[in-house]
């Protein structure tokens, strides 16, 4: 999702020509993520995810494409941050099950190395983001690349629908054995 949907690279344009908003409007369109997964973090934190832990990974992955698509289409500041914050959090659920089942599911004399590559592709997978996000503005514009990036990270999270019913129907992220 990440990789196709994000649009981070691309706020200083959004900023500029799309919303006509200074460095203040760009300052709060980039902390706008951040305030979101904060707030979803809290919430996490007080009421976790105990049950169909597969389905709402996907459904986070979903919702964080439907609010890049929203975000791409913005011309309000307000729409485009809140946006940005309903992506944030979407993001930190989907960070918090991807994490938790790594770890929960790696053999123990594993989970080291697992860990490890697994931190390089979420690194790389951000950056590599960026790079898509600038690459595809300078083929579709601004708007075009975001609204692909949305409609990609749409078809990623219903592939994945498909193509791991394991994942989608995994019910807790404990196993009860």
């Amino acid at each position: 999702a990440v990789l196709l949907g994000g649009a981070t690279a691309l706020l200083p344009i959004f900023a500029k020509d799309i919303l006509h908003t200074g460095p203040w409007g760009l300052g709060l369109l980039r902390a706008a993520p951040a305030a979101g997964a904060f707030a979803m973090a809290l919430l996490l934190s007080r009421w976790p995810v105990t049950g169909r832990a597969g389905h709402v990974l996907l459904g986070a992955v979903a919702l964080y494409g439907v609010a890049t698509l929203v975000f791409g289409l913005s011309t309000s500041l307000a729409l485009s941050m809140a946006a940005l914050a309903v992506a944030g959090a979407a993001d930190m659920v989907s960070i918090v099950i991807r994490q938790s089942l790594v770890q929960l599911d790696t053999p123990d004399d594993m989970r080291g190395r697992v860990s490890a590559v697994n931190s390089v592709f979420i690194g790389a997978s951000n950056q590599l983001g960026e790079f898509e996000s600038g690459a595809t503005a300078a083929l579709l514009g601004p708007v075009g690349s975001v609204l692909l990036g949305g409609v990609g990270t749409l078809v990623v999270a219903g592939l994945w629908l498909k193509l791991f019913p394991a994942l989608a129907g995994r019910d807790r992220l404990v196993d009860p054995r």
